[in-house]
C-alpha cells in the first residue's frame, strides 16, 4: 500500500474532529503533521486520538459507504439513485470495477488512512511529554483497537483478494505486499490482543474524551469489553469457536441487558458535522429495502410480522429501476444524526450461538437462538433445532437482527459458501463475492 497520499490528508482527518459537537474538540490552531511527528504535545496527541474516531465513521453512513454497498451485495437493500445507475449496473448486474473509486475500488483508502494516522499517533507517544505511564498505555490500547477495527472492515470487503497488513513502512519504501485473508484476520486478532494488554495497564480513565457512542465503554477497563467483543467477531470469522467463547466471556454480552447495548458511530446534524445519509424520510427514497427479508420473516402468534422487520422496514409506493422493484424502505435510521453500531449485545448473543453451533453444542446454541427469537422477534421458540439445521437458524436470526447494520448477511453467507442462496431480481444479475483490490494499488505493485 502506498502511504504518500495518505499522509497529505492527516491534518484534514484530525480537523474533522473539530466539527463534531459530540466530541467537542477545538481547532487548537490547526496543528500540523510536522508538529505531531516532531514536537508532539499532550494537546496534539489527544486531538489525534479523538480524530481516529472520526476516521472510523468515514463511509459508514454514506449512500455509497460500507452499510449501503455491502447491503446491496447481500440483498438487504437497493439504491435507486436516478443519477447513478451503477448502484444496479455495477453492484448487481456486473463485476465490481477496480478502477471505480465510488464502487469497486471503494472502502479501502480511508480505512488505511485512519490506520496510518494511528501509526503516527503511536510513534508520537514515544517522544511526547506530560502523560503518565498509564495514560500512554490507555492511548496505545485505544489506537490499536481502532486499527484492528479498520483493518477488519478492509478484509470484510476484500475477503480472499487479501489486504495490506504492513502499514508502517517508510514513505520511500516499496508498496507493502498484499497478503491473504487468513493472515489479515490473524493480524487483526493480534492487534486486538496487544491492545487489550495496553488497556489493562491503562489506569482508570482515558486522557481524552470519547464520543457518547462509547457511553459505558469510555474508560480503559470498560473499553476492554468492546475490544473483546470485536475479538469474538474475528474469532468466529476465523472459525476459532472456542476462542470466541473465551472472548465473549469478557465482552459486554449480557442477556439481562438491552439488546441495543453496545458501541456506536455517532453522527450529527450540526453545520460541518458528518451526517448519517442512510436516513431518507421521503415517500420516494433512493435507498430501499430488499423485499426478501419481509417475505422470509415469520409471523408471531397473533399474525403480525417479526418485530424486527416491523421496526426496521416500512411500506412505500412501489418503485422500479432497471427491472428491479421494491415497495419497502428502511425506518431503522430515524434522522441524519442516527447512530450506526460498531457492535452490540444482540450480535454478541448470536455470535455465541454461532460458536456453539460450530462446536456441536446444539442445546447451548438453541438456547441463545430462542432467546433472540422471543426477545427481539416476538416469535415462538423453536423446539426442533438440531445439528442439521442449527447453523441455518443462526444465520437466519443474524439476518433479521442485524439487517442493514453493517453487511452481516453478505459476510456471513460468504463465510459458509452460501452466497448462491441470495435471490437475483433479474436473471442477468450476479452475486459479487468480494471487492477487487483498487486498480491504483495493483499498478503501484507493477511499477505503474
Amino acid at each position: 500500500m502506498r502511504t504518500l497520499p495518505l499522509l497529505s490528508v492527516l491534518v484534514g482527518a484530525l480537523m474533522l474532529a473539530g466539527c463534531s459537537d459530540d466530541l467537542l474538540i477545538p481547532d487548537f490552531n490547526n496543528p500540523s503533521l510536522e508538529e505531531l511527528q516532531n514536537n508532539p504535545t499532550r494537546v496534539l496527541v489527544n486531538t489525534a486520538a479523538q480524530g481516529l474516531l472520526v476516521g472510523t465513521r468515514a463511509q459508514m453512513g454514506t449512500r455509497n459507504g460500507y452499510v449501503s454497498l455491502l447491503g446491496i451485495l447481500g440483498r438487504e437493500s437497493y439504491n435507486f439513485d436516478g443519477s447513478d445507475p451503477r448502484f444496479i449496473t455495477e453492484m448487481l448486474d456486473g463485476a465490481l470495477d477496480p478502477g471505480s473509486p465510488a464502487f469497486g475500488a471503494n472502502l479501502w483508502t480511508l480505512r488505511y488512512r485512519n490506520i496510518r494516522n494511528a501509526n503516527i499517533l503511536l510513534t508520537a507517544l514515544v517522544e511526547v511529554q506530560g502523560f503518565s505511564g498509564a495514560e500512554l498505555e490507555a492511548i496505545r490500547g485505544f489506537a490499536k483497537t481502532i486499527q484492528a477495527y479498520d483493518l477488519l472492515m478492509v478484509i470484510n470487503t476484500r475477503d480472499t483478494n487479501g489486504a495490506v497488513i504492513d502499514t508502517d513502512r517508510p514513505l520511500d519504501a516499496d508498496p507493502a505486499p498484499i497478503v491473504g485473508r487468513d493472515q489479515v484476520l490473524s493480524a487483526v486478532a493480534g492487534l486486538l490482543d496487544e491492545a487489550r494488554g495496553h488497556l489493562q495497564a491503562g489506569g482508570g480513565s482515558f486522557p481524552f474524551m470519547l464520543s457518547s457512542g462509547f457511553d459505558g465503554f469510555d474508560t480503559p477497563t470498560t473499553f476492554v469489553m468492546f475490544n473483546r467483543a470485536l475479538k469474538a467477531r474475528v474469532d468466529v470469522y476465523m472459525g476459532n469457536f472456542s476462542a470466541a467463547l473465551t472472548s465473549l466471556d469478557t465482552s459486554f454480552l449480557d442477556k439481562g441487558a438491552d439488546l441495543s447495548l453496545g458501541v456506536y458511530h455517532n453522527f450529527g446534524a450540526a453545520s460541518g458535522d458528518t451526517r448519517n445519509n442512510l436516513f431518507d424520510p421521503t415517500q420516494t427514497p433512493d435507498i430501499l429495502a430488499h423485499p426478501s427479508a419481509a417475505a422470509a420473516a415469520e409471523l408471531k402468534g397473533n399474525g403480525d410480522i417479526d418485530d424486527r422487520i416491523a421496526a426496521k422496514i416500512r411500506t412505500i409506493p412501489g418503485q422500479t429501476q432497471l427491472g428491479v422493484t421494491s415497495s419497502e424502505a428502511f425506518s431503522i435510521y430515524q434522522s441524519t444524526s442516527a447512530s450506526v453500531p460498531f457492535i452490540r449485545n444482540e450480535e454478541l448473543i448470536l455470535l455465541r450461538a454461532e460458536a456453539n453451533a460450530g462446536l456441536g453444542n446444539v442445546a447451548d446454541a438453541a438456547d441463545d437462538i430462542n432467546f433472540i427469537r422471543t426477545t427481539s422477534g416476538g416469535l415462538a421458540a423453536r423446539t426442533d433445532i438440531t445439528a442439521a439445521n442449527v447453523l441455518d437458524e443462526v444465520l437466519r436470526q443474524k439476518w433479521f437482527s442485524l439487517l442493514f447494520e453493517g453487511g452481516h448477511r453478505w459476510i456471513d453467507l460468504r463465510r459458509y459458501g452460501k452466497l448462491g442462496e441470495l435471490p437475483l431480481a433479474v436473471p442477468s444479475h450476479q452475486v459479487n463475492a468480494m471487492f477487487p483490490i483498487p486498480e491504483a494499488e495493483t499498478l503501484a505493485r507493477q511499477g505503474g
